[in-house]
């Protein structure tokens, strides 16, 4: 496999999400625009804490992932089509996915003028296997057996088992290249669009353009200001009043303000974001396969769609790939609201009658009002729900994984195989269902392993099935990223991975003031 100009679409290296979506302007407010050098924003993230970092392998938050994007590249990079692409490697090659040769590109200096070399990254991508790291994807990096540099911009890349999708793991913001050894982190010192000129953690991150980016022309905008607005009304505020020019996840009950300014507009991402309901399987009664099956008939997706997201969601199956991925199964059959089925599912359950209690959060998005959605076809069906509402403070150490009935929230990953890796497999951490199936387990191997697409897709369509049919997993819609931006800002388009064009919008906006 190489990944090198169009030979990188040929592989669909990565599993992209790509997806037709994109800018909502009120009438008459697109216009052509052109690439201009100059001006500057303030951008409001989700949320701003003590725990702010510019060290990429401790990103645990999008307001995280954003900052590192402005001042740091990867190996590889995403798209809109997610499809990963060269970027400080010039080219990556594996005749077996297990041993992979990176070739780096040539002229490329960090921001104190050092030129990029392959012990750069080397250092930067074995820090994650150090446990006084911290990294959040040190799992991921176990599965470097070795790295190592072959040449001054040559590196070689060995695996303990075939992997496809590296050249997709290499773009997420955690592996982004630092220079070897660096140790502090008060500022940062990358490859990137922008150069940090503040950065006070809790407070706000502030970044200059980087006159000498290997990209020509980029980037645009002489600076960009970082804050967070916890609050959603709050941030949508903001906006509107001027004081910030873009930010992230807006609410769809807050989509008619925005729209109703014609000096702004909203950038809808369909996404692979999920609430799900968990019924953990090594529990009862939630691991009887017939209370299973009742729930996921008790679910009007419609309804959720329409009422909770305000239409901003696409109907989801009870499995976690959505429609626009590429190895979608289409041919499972939709799970619908069907009330005389969950009646008969609950009798043969022996659960008509039964009292249960189901927690829910503001935690997990949408879980307070989907709760009382199952509540109220569940009392139609025979089953007597008790909606628990807990608070979305500690909800994730305290109460999620934790009851027979719950709810989760998962965020979009990169690669099919990375979110069957974490949730589904028999024995991740997050296996929220406590679902364990060997047969699901031997196709995750096969996949990842497996070079030919049309195969790959077969063996993610094959466990697609096992989740639908017997997980204890029900996911009724994947819920639409929103953000709001001043439409003097251009060159905004979706990238399914996150909001803000998944994290990465910095160095590809500019600015018409």
């Amino acid at each position: 496999m190489d990944i090198f100009g169009p030979l990188s679409r040929r592989g669909l290296i990565g599993a992209g999400l790509g997806v037709s979506a994109g800018l909502l302007l009120p009438d008459g407010a697109m216009a052509a625009s052109k690439p201009r050098r100059g001006g500057r924003i303030r951008v409001a993230g989700m949320s701003s804490s003590t725990a702010d970092t510019l060290d990429p392998a401790k990103g645990a938050l999008s307001t995280d992932y954003v900052r590192h994007y402005m001042v740091y590249n990867g190996l590889t990079e995403m798209g809109g089509d997610l499809i990963a692409r060269p970027a400080l490697a010039e080219r990556i090659v594996s005749n077996d996915q297990t041993v992979w040769h990176v070739r780096l590109r040539k002229g490329v200096t960090f921001h104190d003028g050092a030129s990029l070399t392959a012990q750069d990254v080397v250092w930067s991508l074995l820090r994650h296997k150090d446990p006084a790291v911290g990294s959040k994807l040190a799992t991921i990096a176990e599965q470097f057996a070795e790295i190592r540099a072959t040449g001054k911009q040559d590196v070689v890349i060995r695996l303990t088992g075939p992997n496809a999708d590296l050249p997709a793991i290499l773009a997420q913001s955690h592996f982004l290249i630092l220079r070897a050894g660096t140790k502090d982190f008060r500022t940062a010192n990358g490859t990137g669009p922008y150069m940090v000129s503040q950065f006070r953690p809790g407070v706000r991150t502030l970044v200059r353009r980087n006159p000498n980016y290997w990209k020509s022309g980029k980037a645009w905008l002489d600076e960009i200001e970082l804050i967070g607005i916890p609050d959603e009304v709050s941030r949508v505020n903001a906006l509107l009043s001027g004081d910030v020019q873009l930010v992230i996840a807006v609410n769809p009950r807050s989509t008619k303000r925005i729209m109703a300014s014609r000096g702004h507009g909203l950038l809808e991402t369909p996404s692979g974001l999920y609430t799900n309901l968990i019924m953990r399987q090594d529990q009862l009664p939630t691991g009887n396969a017939h209370f299973v099956a009742a729930m996921k008939y008790l679910m009007d997706r419609p309804l959720i769609k329409r009422a909770l997201y305000r239409g901003y969601a696409t109907i989801a199956n009870d499995q976690p790939i959505p429609p626009f991925h590429p190895y979608y199964r289409p041919d499972l059959p939709q799970t619908r609201l069907d009330l005389d089925k969950a009646r008969w599912h609950l009798q043969r359950a022996g659960l008509s009658g039964v009292r249960l209690p189901v927690f829910a959060s503001p935690a997990a998005d949408g879980s307070v009002d989907m709760a009382s959605i199952l509540q109220e076809y569940g009392s139609r069906a025979g089953l007597n729900l008790a909606v628990n509402r807990v608070p979305a403070d500690g909800y994730w150490s305290t109460h999620w994984m934790k009851h027979p009935l719950g709810f989760g929230n998962t965020n979009p990953r990169p690669t099919a195989d990375l979110l069957f890796s974490l949730f589904y497999k028999s024995d991740a951490a997050w296996n929220e269902s406590g679902w364990k199936n060997p047969r699901f387990d031997r196709l995750l191997l096969e996949a990842r392993g497996e070079a030919d697409q049309a195969r790959r897709k077969q063996l993610y369509g094959e466990m697609q099935g096992l989740v639908h049919h017997h997980c204890g997993i029900g996911i009724p819609v994947f819920i639409s990223l929103i953000d709001g931006y001043d439409r003097r800002l251009k060159g905004l388009r979706p990238v399914s991975l996150g909001g803000l064009m998944g994290y990465q919008f910095a160095e590809h906006v500019w600015w018409e003031g």
